[in-house]
């Protein structure tokens, strides 16, 4: 039986929130492990769904691993299997991180074609490009993208786009290849960052991390480690713009304020008073918030993760918003639900204008993807009376004990089970 969220609107949000590890770091950082023999741990994992999935991954392919609160210990057997086979792979989209690493250890790869959350297409062409320059050969065959090298070799690549998933792909292979890889174009975000630090503690030549050029140096073999995931800033973010939805008080903890930058000061445009501290910051709001225009960008742009988000702000906001969604096609699906609670939203191609009103109106809601369902449930908040949110497995994949830390400020919302209708 399915779960769903009971929402009451009218809660003033306040309080102390800490956020744990990024989940889109920590798979990405379990994946990885896969390019040493050993056992490599990782501290300050998130608790979502996507961790035991990841584990499920890299058991298939002959690791071993422990998860234990907010630690994950892999240990990577000498020889791996080189099949990341469909049903595990096909639940969640960050699986095929597992691509770059299976090339370099193993010299072939067959990762399922993974699934995940409804946003828009994602191909893997500049995954497959920049291994292929590497000197890899690469097909899709029977739903399943394949990689084989006798011996990967350095190369100068440049992306069509920063793509997070082809920069991380792409680093995890050159950091065993012969000879020095320069990467023009790459994902500059936080998490790219940690990525690299995980692999500079491994033992590879990396410089330029956080910047559109990385230069990998290859290197012959690495060596497991211990590493401390980064803290999650879209969980952050959520529940900055929770604070002044409800017009409310919230301490974030867990979170390097920078990474947040653009995102807090559209806080700052809508009204809110922000402090940023050392690992944190507070966002306080007394009144309706302003009307404010995104359009999402690669980082340090603004993250297509807090998009929806934003339109729930927006929703409530006085004035009229403009929201461009620039990186994924399929994200304005989240527009229809927020119809359903009574948002003034028109799409029009890859806009979105809002004309925000003081209340909702509560009813029933489907969760589409994670963040969608986050701001499904932060809009609720804003309703006149109570709203069901269906389809909530998707937040447990990125939101970590998402009603709890929602009640402990103060909200009202219960998890409870759907009825099966036959």
């Amino acid at each position: 039986m399915k779960d769903q969220f009971i929402v009451s609107g009218g809660a003033r949000l306040q309080g102390t929130v800490k956020v744990d590890g990024a989940k889109n770091s920590v798979l990405k950082l379990m994946a990885a492990a896969l390019l040493a023999e050993g056992t490599t741990t990782l501290t300050n994992c998130p608790k979502i769904l996507d961790v035991p999935l990841m584990r499920k991954v890299l058991e298939g392919l002959g690791c071993s691993v422990e998860i234990d609160g907010h630690t994950v210990q892999i240990t990577t057997p000498a020889t791996l299997h080189s099949n990341a086979d469909f049903d595990a792979v096909r639940q969640f989209r960050a699986s095929v991180c597992v691509l770059g690493p299976l090339t370099a250890r193993c010299g072939h790869a067959k990762v399922a074609l993974p699934g995940g959350d409804a946003i828009g297409s994602r191909p893997l062409d500049m995954h497959q490009s920049g291994l292929e320059k590497m000197g890899a050969s690469t097909r899709i065959e029977h739903g399943a993208v394949v990689a084989e090298a006798d011996q990967l070799h350095g190369a100068n690549i440049k992306l069509d786009f920063p793509s997070v998933g082809a920069t991380e792909n792409i680093l995890t292979a050159a950091v065993l290849a012969d000879g020095e890889t320069q990467l023009h174009n790459a994902a500059r975000e936080p998490e790219i960052v940690d990525l690299c630090t995980m692999l500079k503690e491994m033992g590879a030549d990396i410089s330029g991390e956080g910047t559109s050029t990385i230069t990998i140096r290859g290197v012959d073999k690495l060596q497991p480690t211990e590493h401390e995931v980064i803290g999650d800033r879209i969980v952050a973010g959520t529940w900055a713009y929770a604070a002044v939805m409800t017009r409310g008080d919230i301490t974030v903890g867990g979170i390097a304020p920078k990474h947040l930058h653009l995102p807090l000061e559209k806080l700052k445009s809508a009204g809110a008073d922000i402090e940023d501290y050392v690992n944190g910051f507070r966002v306080r709001m007394d009144r309706r918030p302003t009307a404010v225009d995104y359009q999402t960008l690669p980082y340090p742009g603004f993250p297509t993760d807090l998009q929806p988000i934003a339109i729930g702000l927006s929703a409530v906001a006085e004035g009229t918003s403009i929201i461009t969604e620039n990186v994924f096609e399929s994200r304005f699906r989240f527009v229809d639900e927020m119809l359903r609670l009574g948002a003034d939203a028109q799409v029009d191609g890859h806009h979105v204008v809002i004309r925000g009103q003081e209340r909702l109106s509560s009813t029933h809601v489907w969760s589409s993807d994670i963040r969608a369902g986050a701001g499904l449930v932060l809009s609720a908040l804003c309703a006149d009376e109570t709203t069901t949110v269906h389809d909530v497995f998707h937040i447990d994949r990125g939101y970590p004990n998402f009603v709890e830390n929602l009640q402990a400020l103060g909200a009202t919302i219960e998890r409870t089970q759907e009825e099966e209708l036959y």
